[in-house]
């Protein structure tokens, strides 16, 4: 009799968590997509069926005309083709930055080594803004701690509205939550046994010919999760490359200047204004256009990503 009771509570214990994670995963699930799922709804109706009171997801005159304007307006394949070569070249160089540094903190040990890490831990911490006006007025005027004057006859680079601002900052393991990536990759070398290298250099390996040939074999799933999260927050990016870029075509530069760019192709007159009910329609086509490719890549590697979640310990 009791053992009979006490297989049903587990029963009901075991039933009740599934229950409850079945609730979180739902809700979670809810909260992701129901943007995305408006987004597709809206993107597809016609400008009529704004006003139509019987239309709330599924529109009464298919449209692709949204798609259309959102593409011209936006000069959409330059902007992706533009977007993806920056978020390609600094995700790269990021990377490489950074998993060196992870590398060198983890194994590499010196006096000072953990105030040094401990700086690096801050700067994900400390807000861009704090840093941006002497960050900027630095390359507005680059001189390269004065070496380039001293070859151009005391004229400075002004490397604004180029791609060396990202360029420079990914080689130096400074850009943007590139602690957070350094913090990954130390991490992940850390739950690598020693004795893997230490068997290398008994071999005669150095310590760059063990990084290159024992170590970043063994840790993809690091370097995928750094790629994902460098290549996304770049792409979406609109501090930097607005401060940085002014006439460059990247993809957050003409998302938040899509409305305004809308209003001047389509009024007529000094007075005219565009429906601003038509201008969010037009607005979540744009957004839905440019979350398309990453969703596209996140499809390709999240097995990378959720093996690399559990591994290197950045959730708790």
């Amino acid at each position: 009799m009791q053992a009979s009771k006490f297989l049903a509570i587990e029963w009901w214990k075991r039933w009740l968590w599934s229950f409850v994670r079945l609730v979180l995963v739902a809700g979670l699930a809810f909260v992701i997509l129901f943007p995305i799922l408006q987004k597709i709804s809206t993107s597809i109706k016609d400008k009529t069926d704004l006003y139509s009171p019987i239309v709330i997801w599924v529109p009464e005159h298919f449209s692709l005309d949204n798609f259309r304007q959102v593409i011209t307006i936006m000069d959409y394949w330059p902007t992706l083709g533009n977007t993806f070569l920056l978020s390609s070249l600094t995700t790269l160089l990021t990377a490489i930055s950074c998993a060196l540094a992870g590398y060198g903190f983890s194994r590499l040990k010196f006096k000072g080594s953990n105030l040094l890490f401990m700086g690096v831990m801050l700067t994900i911490l400390v807000p861009p803004t704090t840093i941006l006006i002497p960050v900027y007025l630095n390359l507005k005027d680059f001189t390269l701690m004065g070496l380039i004057p001293l070859l151009t006859g005391g004229k400075s680079l002004n490397l604004l509205n180029t791609y060396w601002p990202f360029i420079l900052t990914s080689l130096t393991a400074n850009s943007m939550k590139a602690g957070l990536y350094i913090f990954i990759f130390r991490q992940f070398f850390r739950g690598i046994p020693m004795e893997v290298e230490e068997a290398a250099y008994i071999d005669g390996a150095g310590i760059g010919k063990t990084f290159l040939r024992i170590i970043l074999p063994n840790t993809v799933p690091a370097i995928m999760t750094v790629l994902l999260f460098s290549f996304v927050w770049q792409w979406n990016d609109s501090f930097y490359t607005t401060t940085y870029l002014t006439t460059s075509k990247v993809m957050s530069i003409q998302l938040s200047s899509l409305p305004y760019n809308l209003g001047i192709m389509l009024s007529d007159g000094a007075n005219s204004k565009v429906d601003p009910f038509y201008q969010s329609m037009v607005q979540d086509t744009g957004i839905l256009l440019a979350i398309l490719p990453l969703i596209i890549i996140y499809i390709f590697v999240q097995r990378y990503f959720v093996e690399s979640i559990e591994r290197t310990g950045i959730v708790g």
